[in-house]
């Protein structure tokens, strides 16, 4: 299969191996601490693509494989979503700590009309809505790997490169050196951020690309199997192959080109920063977005996510290849924000009949106008989205609160689909567990993405396979993710460093881990109270990385 052109224009290729006579000595972890830490997240690269298409893998996938592979990591909490599923990988800590609890949440007391507040935005600024806003940090409540690395040694590089503006801040933190994402039709950063050569370049090379129209991509003798076409609504999905209109810069964000933009510009400031050149270590987090807006607008199967896929781990190969040639000594840690799930008509096709899409009458909207009707109380009685976090009009008096809260439980639990509703009294009752991931209920999850400060007065859970895109399937999700279920919460971690050897161990341990486990190859002490991770030991033989 051709390789996305824009990689093979701005990465270069790869150094082929030197040929041995002799078998290798075993590995050994390295005694000095690498040079630099390479973040990667793989939007919605959920544990059942990684089980699906591993063995296809060639590329920057296979070389990861060669280290300590955990093929069931868990982003452990309910709120299975991107931005805080991204602010747990370098944070050390689970939503509950780090303040990111969803993507949107209600606050209230915002001071604009609009009362949704996005993650990685600055509601204070005047005329900002949540969807036209400034993009900003201040929600993240802890420090990321890098900013921990910097306050130990100033002189550390920390930079972010991401398709999406939260994966880059909520992975990227506070204090960076060079934080950039995609914005409408190239890569754009802070407002008082100056524009290097090297990302002139990319954004050039981005207009250039977009500008030509793409022919379909040549499908590989493994793909053809999963093209079938699913028809969902008015849209046909499974049998894509990324051709692409001169000027569609929408497909360009839903193909595999957006990864290798992404990748081609991290390789691009890697090499004119010099990073991982220096006496102190650096780091980068990069943020592959291309899956998940693949899985969103044609589902996690069909052609086009094995093309995606496909064409991901070529891109990583090539970075990776950029790298060495830098000679480089970096450690390397990839997973992702959290899972998905299929369409459900294509599940219904794949032996799972219980796959059902929301029914659009339970919605918080409806349920609380029905709520409003019966007790006489005018207005909006609820806000939030089902599936999550519901809140109570602040404006309630004390007796209709109760009775809010009383009919919201009972409505809400009445219907088919849910599983569980809970009271924020009741999350807030509950321990933040330390037993393995895999083995917590449903109101443990719940717990490790409650914060008090912006969390719901409701939290309801829907049943397992209930896609929470309604009939009629609107927009250009017809999948997504979201849910308190396992196919949302279990990612892949994998762990590489030339020379270090490797393992597997499929055990579940958590994203959070991620963070101690990087601070110990670099000898960097966190505090344990500060984090709710634990090191991993990455070294395959007697010795321990964990210090």
């Amino acid at each position: 299969m051709r390789l996305v052109p824009l990689a093979a224009l701005l990465l270069a290729t790869a150094v082929p191996a030197a040929a041995q006579d002799a078998a290798p000595p075993p590995p050994t972890w390295p005694a000095a601490p690498p040079k630099l830490i390479v973040a990667i997240s793989v939007d919605q690269f959920s544990g059942d693509l990684f089980a699906e298409y591993r063995s296809r893998f060639t590329g920057g996938f296979a070389r990861l494989m060669q280290g300590a592979v955990f093929p069931a990591g868990f982003q452990s909490h309910a709120a299975t979503e991107t931005c805080p599923g991204h602010s747990t990988i370098l944070t050390g800590s689970r939503p509950a700590r780090t303040g990111i609890i969803a993507n949107e949440w209600v606050d209230q007391r915002a001071p604009r009309a609009d009362k949704t507040v996005y993650c990685a935005e600055d509601e204070r600024v005047p005329g900002s809505t949540s969807d036209n806003y400034t993009v900003s940090d201040i929600h993240l409540k802890v420090p990321t790997l890098g900013e921990r690395m910097k306050a130990a040694d100033p002189r550390t590089r920390v930079v972010s490169v991401a398709g999406k503006d939260r994966a880059a801040v909520m992975m990227g933190g506070h204090k960076v050196d060079e934080l950039w994402w995609f914005g409408k039709d190239g890569f754009v950063s802070y407002a008082d951020r100056a524009v290097p050569p090297v990302v002139a370049r990319a954004n050039a090379a981005v207009a250039q690309r977009v500008a030509t129209a793409q022919p379909a991509m040549t499908l590989p003798t493994y793909c053809q199997p999963l093209s079938r076409a699913v028809q969902i609504g008015d849209k046909t999905v499974g049998t894509g192959r990324f051709a692409r209109e001169a000027g569609d810069i929408g497909s360009f964000r839903r193909s595999p080109e957006f990864d290798a933009a992404v990748l081609a510009l991290a390789a691009g400031l890697v090499q004119d920063m010099k990073l991982g050149k220096g006496p102190q270590t650096d780091i980068i987090s990069i943020g592959a977005s291309a899956t998940d807006y693949v899985g969103h607008g044609y589902g996690t199967e069909g052609s086009e996510m094995c093309l995606q896929l496909t064409s991901l781990d070529q891109s990583l190969g090539a970075f990776f290849a950029v790298l060495d040639r830098e000679g480089i000594d970096y450690q390397v840690v990839l997973t992702a924000d959290h899972g998905g799930s299929d369409a459900s008509e294509r599940l219904a096709h794949h032996a799972v009949p219980d796959a059902v899409r929301l029914d659009g009458n339970l919605t918080t909207e409806k349920v609380g106008a029905a709520i409003g009707q019966k007790l006489n109380i005018p207005g909006r009685v609820l806000f939030g989205g089902v599936n999550g976090d519901v809140w109570y009009d602040i404006a309630l008096t004390p007796v209709q609160r109760t009775a809010v809260e009383r009919e919201a439980i009972a409505r809400f639990s009445a219907h088919p689909q849910t599983q569980a509703v809970f009271t924020r009294a009741q999350v807030l009752a509950t321990t933040v567990p330390s037993t393995p991931p895999e083995t917590w209920s449903l109101i443990e999850r719940a717990r490790a993405s409650f914060d008090p400060t912006r969390s719901g007065d409701l939290l309801v859970a829907m049943k397992p396979r209930v896609l929470t895109v309604p009939h009629p399937v609107a927009g250009k999700s017809v999948a997504t993710h979201g849910s308190f279920w396992d196919y949302d919460r279990r990612v892949p971690i994998l762990f590489w460093r030339k020379g270090a050897g490797g393992f597997e161990e499929p055990f579940g341990i958590e994203t959070v881990d991620i963070l101690p486990t990087l601070a110990a190859t670099i000898g960097l002490a966190v505090p344990r109270g500060e984090i709710d991770g634990r090191c991993l030991d990455l070294n395959p033989g007697d010795g321990t990385t964990c210090r």
